[in-house]
């Protein structure tokens, strides 16, 4: 049988494949380039690293022995990862920055003390956040962050946290109550409708603003915080305070203004360390406030002033508020003879502003 040879069927197949030849050629010239190009961009990379990293250690100074990156007013939406290379840093100090999230790489600042990182645009704290175990403030307040993570309770050495004017935060998880440090609690400007019950559970909390929230009531246990001597609570729609509240033996500074208080609470007269209290546009009868003096008295004079003054607005107030505005004529005669103040004594602290409103 003869052998048949197809001419036209060779040809094909020889076009074929060096169509095939060429495609792998221009294959591998792309991955060349594509490479060449990676190789570039790497470079650019580093180089733009090293030019942030630069720029940051400009930012760099040494206060006390405590190395602090501080920026102010210049634009860093989000910081570049270099800043690992910084991780020495005890402090940071980053405000109107629009800075818009802190980096999960945070957790790289073992040494960090203070975190501060008011008036950003900051939506999250991340988790890594709890790995900060010498972290001694956190200050976020002026951002937009609605939620607090549970990790933040790990802080273990947090002494203060602020997290004033974020405007959407309206919880705080249980876990907060682990921080057996911290003192100064700021959430002004919030959207809490109590205080939480991590916050009545904090053992050394000595300072509190809880003002311009939704409170319409104090829980009756808030005589849980026997350390508290500052209580901020104003612009809210408090309407009443718990008798539980006589409790809290420290107590020597206590903010009501703008709320629906519409007598003063007998039991105030209990906290013997109350210095300055002050329930302006409430809807109460009177209200009495005592101005500075502009001389300098003794700290101890000026400690029992405070203490008998106090005493004796809270019983005065409460006798006297039905008069209504027959007492404005013989208020300063009731607390000269009250404080057992002379004419003299009484010249020092100018007057006393006694403001008469309807309920």
């Amino acid at each position: 049988m003869d052998t048949v040879v197809c001419v036209g069927s060779i040809s094909s197949i020889r076009a074929l494949w060096e169509i095939r030849i060429q495609k792998h050629q221009e294959e591998l010239k792309a991955q060349k380039e594509r490479r060449g190009r990676k190789a570039v961009g790497e470079i650019s990379n580093v180089w733009e690293s090293r030019i942030q990293l630069s720029k940051l250690k400009e930012k760099i100074c040494n206060e006390d022995g405590r190395l602090i990156l501080r920026i102010e007013k210049e634009e860093w939406k989000t910081l570049p990862a270099c800043l690992v290379k910084l991780s020495q840093l005890q402090e940071w100090q980053l405000h109107r920055t629009g800075l818009t999230a802190i980096p999960t790489f945070i957790a790289s600042f073992n040494n960090l003390l203070v975190l501060d990182l008011t008036r950003n645009a900051i939506s999250t704290i991340p988790r890594e956040i709890g790995r900060l175990t010498k972290l001694r403030e956190l200050l976020l307040s002026y951002n937009r962050i609605s939620e607090v993570p549970a990790e933040l309770g790990d802080c273990e050495g947090l002494e203060r946290l602020e997290l004033a004017v974020n405007k959407d935060i309206s919880h705080l998880p249980n876990q907060i109550s682990k921080l057996k440090q911290l003192t100064h609690l700021d959430l002004n400007m919030n959207q809490f409708s109590e205080i939480p019950r991590a916050v009545l559970d904090l053992p050394s909390l000595e300072w509190l603003d809880m003002g311009s929230n939704k409170l319409n009531e104090l829980p009756k246990d808030i005589d849980k915080m026997k350390t508290l001597h500052t209580l901020w609570l104003q612009r809210n729609d408090i309407s009443d305070l718990p008798d539980s509240i006589i409790s809290l033996t420290n107590l020597n500074t206590l903010v009501l203004t703008s709320n629906l208080l519409k007598q003063i609470p007998p039991c105030l007269q209990s906290l013997h360390n109350l210095r300055f209290v002050n329930f302006r546009d409430n809807p109460l009868e009177l209200q009495i406030t005592l101005p500075p003096s502009d001389k300098e008295e003794e700290e101890e004079e000026r400690e029992l002033y405070g203490l008998q003054f106090m005493q004796a607005y809270i019983q005065e107030m409460l006798k006297c508020n039905h008069l209504g505005i027959q007492w404005y004529s013989s208020v300063t005669s009731i607390f000269m003879r009250k404080l057992d103040m002379t004419a003299t004594t009484m010249s020092q602290y100018k007057f006393i502003t006694v403001m008469i409103r309807e309920a």
